[in-house]
């Protein structure tokens, strides 16, 4: 295993036999996310994420691929409880090495990258993409969430809340149901 750079376990000097074709190397560790923003959402880990690479050269380039797996937390969009997302995120990463290959015609250049003359491959921004790419575009503590009340902010996933609307004052959507929005109703709009 090469070892890490500057106390940055994410961060490694890509070893010398990594630069023959056909060779392979394995990494593996923990990666802690902290407290981070995805979209409108909030999330925080639960506990450091567990990774596993596989680094090999393919003719020119390095091919990073491996998982990384744990527990991240956050709001559910509807009802607001803590909610809880086990992450299985696949690594993806193409590093081309510096004078030993060309940018492949068939990739958008979004989907590759130079591996630096430093020769240090950071796993930060791979691990990174493979988590937000696992996470829900919107988070909710069930598929049947019911959400808060339009009007009172109960939650009704614990039951009918106490306030009474007018039949008349309910704003519906095409099937029938209460709108998410009736609160916004009589907002004025300049």
């Amino acid at each position: 295993m090469a070892a890490a750079v500057e106390n940055n376990p994410l961060v490694i000097d890509v070893p010398a036999e990594l630069f023959a074709p056909a060779e392979s190397s394995s990494f593996e560790g923990t990666f802690d996310m902290g407290e981070f923003d995805f979209g409108p959402d909030h999330y925080k880990t639960v506990e450091p994420l567990r990774w596993n690479a596989l680094v090999t050269n393919v003719g020119g380039a390095l091919l990073v691929s491996g998982t990384i797996e744990g527990v991240v937390a956050t709001e559910c969009s509807r009802c607001l409880d803590d909610v809880e997302y086990d992450v299985a995120g696949e690594l993806e990463g193409y590093l081309i090495i510096p004078g030993q290959s060309e940018e492949p015609e068939d990739m958008d250049e979004d989907e590759f990258d130079y591996l630096p003359e430093s020769n240090q491959l950071d796993f930060e921004p791979i691990l990174r993409a493979a988590v937000l790419v696992d996470l829900p575009y919107v988070p909710l503590c069930s598929d049947d969430c019911r959400g808060l009340c339009p009007q009172c902010g109960a939650n009704l996933n614990e039951g009918p809340c106490d306030c009474k609307a007018e039949e008349d004052d309910v704003v519906r959507t095409n099937s029938g149901k209460p709108s998410q929005f009736a609160a916004l109703k009589n907002f004025k709009f300049e």
